[in-house]
């Protein structure tokens, strides 16, 4: 769609170019949000592009990822094999269910920064305990894990005129055995609950819930719990009224779907697992 209130396009090569925020302007990534709807509050785009951050970062402290990361470039990632989490990197992008065209083009700041409760780059970065390093717009930068980011539905912690430059992972969290679950109405549905857990090294259990809720939810136990307790440790953590509701699921049966499949999740992550010889 054109947006044919857009007088001017910023194009800055550093973070001194950044031109003054103001609240008729709007970052500009991929887009793919941006020119679906119609943004007639808009006059200004600030183009991100010529930063030129790059995409993915290895280095021996984990994985950085530029909030301009496409999602086809995160999903073409190759990990090294001892990153035995990376798997769920390929579910989540998979987990758009888009067309190619959209991969090519859409990032993944920006589904972060749209925060959608089935925002699958939230349910990638939260459950790897990714944390966001915020431009903030006055000046200087502060850090956020992922988690906290996403306050609600399409609601966040950027203030006007904040900037998401990067989610740094953890190395010792893509080592961690995962579990993958997630549902949807139909078969290319919007993700309706989306639910990932992990093992650490000392065999603790982190649980993360998305897209049945409006915003991530996160379970940390000491070790594998029994089907009793961590069921009743979600009906305690998360109230009715946190679950989400749209033409994609209602939030009782959402609720349903979340004990499930973190059922599912527990009983998988308790197996030892098989070794091939």
């Amino acid at each position: 769609m054109d947006l044919n209130t857009i007088r001017a396009v910023a194009r800055p090569t550093t973070r001194d170019e950044l031109p003054v925020w103001t609240a008729d302007a709007a970052w500009l990534a991929g887009g793919t949000w941006l020119f679906s709807e119609p943004q007639t509050h808009l006059t200004r785009l600030i183009d991100l592009t010529d930063l030129k951050w790059p995409a993915l970062s290895v280095s021996e402290t984990g994985l950085s990822i530029a909030a301009t990361c496409t999602v086809a470039q995160l999903d073409a990632l190759s990990c090294p094999p001892e990153w035995t989490a990376s798997p769920l990197i390929n579910q989540c992008c998979r987990a758009f269910l888009a067309s190619f065209k959209i991969w090519k083009t859409a990032t993944v700041g920006g589904n972060i920064c749209m925060s959608l409760p089935a925002g699958p780059m939230i349910s990638l970065t939260a459950a790897l305990e990714g944390v966001c390093m915020i431009w903030q717009a006055g000046g200087g930068e502060r850090q956020i894990p992922v988690a906290d980011f996403v306050t609600g539905d399409q609601r966040n912690v950027l203030a006007p005129g904040d900037l998401l430059r990067q989610i740094d992972i953890p190395l010792a969290v893509l080592k961690r055995r995962s579990a993958f679950r997630q549902i949807s109405l139909t078969p290319v549905g919007r993700s309706a609950a989306l639910l990932i857990g992990s093992l650490s090294s000392d065999g603790g259990l982190a649980l993360t819930v998305t897209a049945s809720t409006a915003r991530p939810v996160q379970f940390s136990f000491a070790g594998v719990p029994a089907a009793k307790d961590l069921r009743d440790a979600i009906l305690q953590r998360i109230p009715d009224g946190l679950y989400h509701t749209d033409v994609h699921g209602k939030p009782m049966w959402r609720k349903a779907m979340t004990l499930r499949l973190a059922e599912e999740i527990r009983g998988e992550l308790q197996a030892v697992p098989r070794v091939t010889p």
